[in-house]
């Protein structure tokens, strides 16, 4: 009897098909983890951009500027929105700025001096104003007034698979 030393061809085999399969598992383990993270980097960028968007337009109407001395008044549209308010510039006080809030090009914007891009992929907006505070109180489509606003604005910000609903409190009404 001859004893032998060393592996035989097919034991090579299995050792390099077994550690060839590990190479495999590990890197779709690492691919998933990998786009797992960027598909939540994404959904945190899009919620980061929404709640910013929502505190933009809440600041907007809660600091309107309507009825006093070099003011323009409210333009209430069933699809647009123009009036005077108070925003914060970079230099870090508040300035009276008129804004425009409607769909251009399927994005809902803010303009004032310059566009702020708030919401993508949108079809369609449209407004309604608040008459007076109560159970009872009336929404109406447009609002058009030089010395005075609505108590509060409602957007409908309609998507193709849906429609979301704002209420945004006026701050002074004039």
């Amino acid at each position: 009897m001859r004893a032998t030393r060393g592996f035989t061809l097919i034991e090579v085999m299995v050792a390099l098909t077994l550690s060839a399969l590990v190479v495999l598992l590990a890197h779709s383990v690492f691919t998933g983890v990998v786009e797992g993270a960027r598909r939540l980097q994404a959904a945190r960028t899009a919620l980061d951009r929404e709640g910013n968007a929502h505190r933009s337009l809440t600041e907007l109407f809660g600091s309107l500027d309507v009825g006093t001395e070099g003011t323009a008044g409210f333009a209430g549209r069933p699809d647009r929105v123009e009036f005077t308010t108070w925003q914060r510039v970079p230099q870090g006080w508040l300035e009276r700025r008129r804004a425009v809030v409607a769909v251009e090009n399927g994005v809902l914007v803010s303009r004032t001096d310059v566009s702020l891009a708030l919401e993508d992929s949108v079809t369609g907006v449209a407004f309604d104003y608040l008459l007076e505070p109560g159970a009872n109180a009336a929404w109406v489509r447009e609002w058009i007034s030089p010395v005075s606003a609505p108590v509060a604005v409602r957007m409908r910000i309609q998507r193709a698979a849906a429609i979301d609903t704002l209420l945004f409190i006026v701050g002074s009404r004039g």
